[in-house]
């Protein structure tokens, strides 16, 4: 039996992820988001099992006990995790799946399945992630200042990805990654050769 893709998507808090994919996904009848556990309390727009599947801490440490993760890990303070069977389910069937993982959890997955493709969603500079985080609306000023500090240290692990999309224009971002997901590819172009990419990581990561 043929088995699916699994993509894997990271990127720092306020790169626009969930945005791309929601709209990288629409038309692609094959690939499916896999829907994380975590014990964060939900945001006013998110439902649960649709968004995540909102758990206590101690339902999630019983789970994580049981290995019934394909990954977790603890990011900004609180877990999140991915479910082993639903994944494994979805690819069986021969579907592709989306993982929306930060860089620990990818690493985790890049362990297990030989099937993935992973992908690194940077900003356009760190001033346009803190504009972005604080439009967003969802943390204090104390929290966007940690989660900018962590930023710093997630974009560094850009290279342990397979393609890197620089979230500068929405469209073009959101055309890119429907592009790999459908597994069009060919064109695509990585651009990690070009002077300007490489002046915009010298500027993201000092």
């Amino acid at each position: 039996m043929h088995k699916g893709t699994l993509f894997i998507i990271s990127a720092p808090s306020g790169a626009g992820k969930t945005s791309l994919i929601r709209c990288a996904i629409k038309g692609l009848d094959n690939v499916s988001v896999s829907i994380s556990h975590t014990t964060r309390l939900p945001r006013p727009s998110e439902s649960d099992g649709i968004n995540y599947h909102f758990i206590s801490q101690l339902e999630f440490d019983a789970m994580a006990k049981r290995s019934e993760f394909l990954e977790y890990a603890e990011v900004h303070g609180n877990c999140y995790g991915t479910s082993r069977d639903s994944v494994e389910k979805i690819l069986f069937k021969g579907r592709d799946i989306v993982l929306e993982i930060d860089w620990q959890g990818a690493n985790q997955v890049r362990g297990i399945f030989d099937n993935c493709c992973s992908i690194f969603i940077l900003p356009p500079s760190k001033d346009e992630l803190q504009r972005r985080l604080i439009k967003r609306g969802q943390d204090n000023e104390n929290i966007i200042k940690k989660r900018l500090s962590a930023a710093q240290e997630e974009m560094k692990h850009y290279k342990e990805a397979d393609f890197i999309i620089v979230n500068d224009d929405f469209q073009t971002s959101c055309s890119r990654l429907k592009a790999i997901l459908g597994k069009h590819t060919e064109c695509i172009s990585t651009n990690t050769e070009d002077s300007q990419f490489n002046v915009l990581l010298s500027n993201l990561l000092s």
